[in-house]
């Protein structure tokens, strides 16, 4: 009548409350939070072996997906008593409006899986200036499908680094809002300093990438990477709480529990 599954129990509620607030929480305040709530003891290693034996495939997206964007975030990686934390980075993508997926140490299978989406033509890829992030969405769609967009807020990050004055960087920001990359490269190829110099070569690797950046907005089109960067936050929330490490094999399936929790897979 309650659907427990042989050799189990919890009943299927059960362990859906388990999984969404292990999926915010440390296993261990899980645990306690799920005494509280519904009486039933659930210990934290059970919380535990509970997220690692689920099936958390990631979903489809239920409509055309017509923006996406990509980004990397860190995450903690267990190492031997008393040598230094290690740091891993992980990559994730956002179907705007949709839902996200992220992955460690395989990008294939996050290319395949935004593959798999309803992608529409023509499709909108942000990010930032990080090649690794270029790498991914190069994989995805066909050439002529994509339009790859810099992310604005990280080109006008790089373009306070120059050091001028500020009408000329007034102007410089003018000319990059209108997507005039040309006129802004022939400007700061007659100013002097490394910082100039660096910018000048940051324009001409993502020449492509820069576009009319007014009128996408005003065609209601994204033009900054901020829906994958709230993402990476999110996750953030979960797999950075104070003391969090995790071990290499199991970081994959903590990724995945997370996003099936914000992509609303636990939803009652």
């Amino acid at each position: 009548m309650l659907a427990v599954k042989g050799h189990s129990q919890l009943s299927p509620l059960l362990e859906k409350c388990c999984l969404l607030l292990s999926a915010n929480e440390s296993y261990e305040r899980a645990a306690q939070d799920i005494k509280v709530l519904t009486g039933r003891s659930v210990s934290h290693s059970t919380q535990q072996r509970l997220v690692h034996r689920q099936d958390l495939s990631l979903m489809t997206a239920g409509s055309p997906v017509d923006e996406l964007s990509v980004d990397g975030g860190k995450i903690r990686v267990r190492t031997p008593l008393g040598q230094p934390c290690d740091w891993r980075d992980y990559k994730a993508v956002k179907l705007h409006d949709q839902m996200m997926g992220a992955s460690y140490q395989d990008n294939p299978s996050l290319i395949e899986w935004v593959n798999e989406q309803p992608l529409d033509n023509p499709l909108v890829c942000l990010g930032d200036g990080h090649d690794g992030v270029w790498n991914i969405i190069a994989e995805i769609g066909c050439e002529n499908q994509r339009i790859e967009i810099l992310d604005w807020y990280h080109l006008m990050e790089n373009l306070a680094k120059v050091d001028s004055s500020q009408d000329l960087l007034y102007d410089l920001k003018e000319m990059l809002w209108e997507g005039r990359v040309n006129t802004a490269i022939a400007i700061l190829d007659k100013c002097s300093g490394n910082h100039a110099d660096k910018f000048s070569a940051y324009l001409r690797k993502h020449k492509h990438r820069i576009v009319n950046y007014g009128y996408y907005q005003l065609e209601g089109l994204s033009i900054g990477s901020g829906a994958i960067e709230s993402g990476i936050k999110q996750m953030a929330a979960r797999v950075k709480i104070t003391g969090a490490q995790w071990r290499a094999e199991n970081v994959p399936q903590v990724l995945r529990h997370r996003c099936a929790y914000l992509n609303g897979q636990f939803q009652l």
